[in-house]
């Protein structure tokens, strides 16, 4: 039997595992998972355990960790279905929501200190705790604050659309 790891905000909601997003692993073309067999080997050799399958289709779960970008999922693929080569980033970036702790006054850097590429900042507010501030171009998509954040404020959102909450 396998232990499943419980990242914050799974431990403070009761260990409750949210639904995969509907995120596809880096790589894979419109097209590619048409040759997806579901076969599995994705989700086996994906080091921070976040490729899922969901109705035979690999999709990335961020509650659970962060997307390292390492293409373990694409090389352990037997079929063509990562036929973009390996991505440095996702489609989309991260959106912070109004249930963010600095915007209930609570003092809170999480989503700082686990990006990887610093595209979360916190800036001063007189008379508060410091505020999240995205800059978008920075972000990879990773979903690295979004396992961190204690209260499920962070998500992914599509680039082009308001990519922080200021």
């Amino acid at each position: 039997m396998t232990q499943q790891v419980l990242s914050r905000r799974m431990f403070l909601s009761g260990g409750r595992r949210a639904a995969l997003a509907g995120i596809r692993p880096p790589g894979i073309a419109e097209g590619g998972l048409a040759a997806c067999t579901g076969c599995g080997q994705c989700v086996e050799h994906c080091p921070t355990g976040i490729v899922g399958l969901v109705d035979g289709v690999p999709l990335l779960d961020f509650s659970v960790a962060e997307c390292t970008f390492c293409g373990a999922c694409a090389q352990s693929c037997p079929e063509p279905v990562f036929t973009d080569g390996l991505a440095a980033r996702f489609d989309h970036a991260v959106a912070i929501g109004p249930s963010c702790l600095p915007f209930q006054g609570v003092d809170c850097q999480a989503c700082r200190d686990a990006c990887p590429t610093g595209a979360i900042r916190f800036r001063p507010v007189r008379g508060g705790p410091f505020v999240p501030e995205l800059t978008a171009e920075a972000c990879t998509g990773c979903g690295a604050c979004i396992s961190v954040c204690p209260v499920g404020a962070v998500a992914t959102a599509p680039r082009g659309a308001e990519a922080a909450h200021v």
